[in-house]
């Protein structure tokens, strides 16, 4: 699994790395939130695990950032610190997004763990996504149904969804499909 790390410190940076190509993954490394938030413009990766404390932007903003991005993946996102794990740093760093919360020194099963747990998560997220981009249409009337198990005309259910509007029209085939025989029909009984 390729995983970003953001830690300022570079001996830190050196260990962190050191561990998780152990483990068998593949690590992209930056020294600073800023950083990091440039990188995963460019080259998305789906588990981040970063230092709180940087210059810069630190890790809770970064996940805040990453968080607030439309569209993309779920990104797993780990955060290290040398703070205690106290209720008040917990729930901010959960404020902020953070998936998991480990203090330094590092410890080398929890990382493991929390890896092993990743893995599982953005495995479903993605099977989640798979699932929620496919659309029950009804075969008759093509009719969409939501998410609250509603069905209702395609076009609004894509307006709610991106704000496109749209006009109808009747392709060449329905035209000589549908509307000539109604035409025909029509003309047959004002006869």
């Amino acid at each position: 699994m390729k995983i970003l790390t953001v830690e300022d410190d570079a001996v830190s940076r050196a260990v962190l790395r050191q561990a998780l190509r152990k483990l068998g993954h593949e690590v992209v490394e930056v020294a600073n939130g800023e950083a990091a938030w440039k990188l995963l413009a460019k080259e998305p990766v789906r588990v981040v695990v970063s230092d709180w404390a940087m210059p810069q932007m630190d890790g809770l903003e970064l996940c805040r950032r990453i968080r607030k991005a439309a569209g993309t993946e779920y990104t797993y996102f780990i955060l290290l610190s040398a703070r205690d794990a106290t209720s008040e740093n917990q729930q901010a760093a959960a404020d902020a997004g953070v998936d998991d919360f480990l203090t330094k020194p590092m410890n080398f099963d929890e990382l493991w763990n929390r890896l092993r747990v990743a893995e599982r998560i953005l495995r479903y997220a993605t099977q989640v996504r798979q699932l929620e981009e496919m659309m029950p249409i009804c075969s008759y009337c093509k009719k969409i149904r939501d998410d609250q198990n509603y069905w209702q005309q395609i076009e609004g259910y894509i307006n709610e969804r991106t704000g496109s509007e749209f006009s109808h029209s009747i392709c060449p085939d329905c035209y000589q499909r549908v509307v000539i025989p109604e035409l025909n029909k029509l003309k047959q009984t004002s006869k």
